[in-house]
């Protein structure tokens, strides 16, 4: 019998290790289990712990909202500070800055800020007795007065209209010749010492007049002198015009910006130009134009004086 248990409980060395092997395994599967449970249980919180996580979230959410919403108002109360300043189109024409409103010197080139401390100055009683104190504005830079200055006219301080009127003549004294009656001068060519040799034109009307017929590029008719407001029948028996020596603009090259500076052509009327020149290719004349709402006949009439096709 002892001999019977012996050979069945008997094993070889190789099967000893085996059998060592396998338990070894079975014990280290067991554990790894008995680990892992562990391990994912770790994290687990009692109810009690899940609350109150959730109420601490809560709390912070609502502390950020409510800095979100006390931001808030701040950028909108700052929002007009953020954005670019628009600019508005620039067009120079004459004007006096002892009447000229606020939109006006917009066009004019000026900054809003400029524009207030102008306003500003004349709502204290301020007056701007000669172009000179124009320049005196603070901000106000050599290169804007040097651009402004020929479109500043300064009105006789009885008269209460907006616009530059002849002067009644005063006696001529020898420091102040004036040209006789039957003197006829070239508008296109007469500088402002000469106009102003012209009875009824002072140094005001003078640099008005420069200053449109540059802005022009010359006269084409005396007439053109009404839309500076001047009384071209007191003026008419001074003045001769060539208009050969009009400086003309050349509509298959200008750009729009370029073509918007002319007091005869506006932002849309020069955009229509550009746009037909891009699809329509080179253009020989402006009768294309006369179907467009945005040319009149006396529009193209007054236009065909100041431009080429070359």
């Amino acid at each position: 019998m002892p001999n019977l248990f012996k050979d069945f409980f008997y094993f070889s060395r190789g099967e000893r290790r085996g059998i060592l092997t396998l338990i070894a395994v079975i014990g280290i599967v067991l554990l790894s289990g008995y680990l892992i449970s562990a391990w994912q249980h770790r994290g687990d919180a009692s109810p009690a712990d899940i609350a109150e996580q959730i109420a601490a979230r809560q709390e912070y959410e609502q502390f950020m909202a409510s800095l979100e919403e006390k931001k808030e108002p701040r950028k909108k109360q700052y929002a007009s500070h953020g954005r670019k300043e628009e600019n508005a189109p620039i067009a120079l024409a004459p004007f006096d800055p002892n009447r000229t409103d606020s939109i006006a010197f917009r066009h004019l080139g000026l900054p809003a800020w400029m524009v207030k401390n102008i306003l500003h100055y004349r709502s204290k009683g301020g007056k701007f007795r000669k172009v000179e104190d124009f320049k005196k504005i603070y901000g106000m830079t050599e290169e804007q007065y040097s651009v402004l200055s020929p479109y500043i006219y300064i009105a006789p301080e009885d008269t209460a209209h907006n616009t530059p009127q002849l002067y009644i003549p005063q006696p001529i004294q020898a420091e102040n010749m004036k040209y006789a009656s039957g003197t006829v001068i070239d508008l296109n060519l007469a500088d402002t010492t000469e106009l102003k040799k012209i009875p009824g034109i002072g140094s005001g009307i003078a640099r008005l007049i420069v200053g449109y017929r540059q802005q022009l590029g010359g006269f084409y008719q005396i007439e053109q002198l009404k839309d500076i407001h001047l009384d071209t029948r007191q003026l008419q028996a001074w003045f001769s015009i060539e208009p050969t020596g009009i400086h003309r603009i050349n509509l298959n090259r200008s750009s729009v910006d370029r073509l918007r500076t002319h007091p005869y052509i506006n932002f849309y009327q020069a955009k229509a130009i550009v746009e037909y020149r891009k699809k329509k290719g080179t253009l020989t004349s402006l009768k294309p134009f006369a179907l467009y709402e945005e040319f009149t006949e006396a529009d193209l009439e007054r236009i065909s004086h100041y431009v080429c096709f070359e």
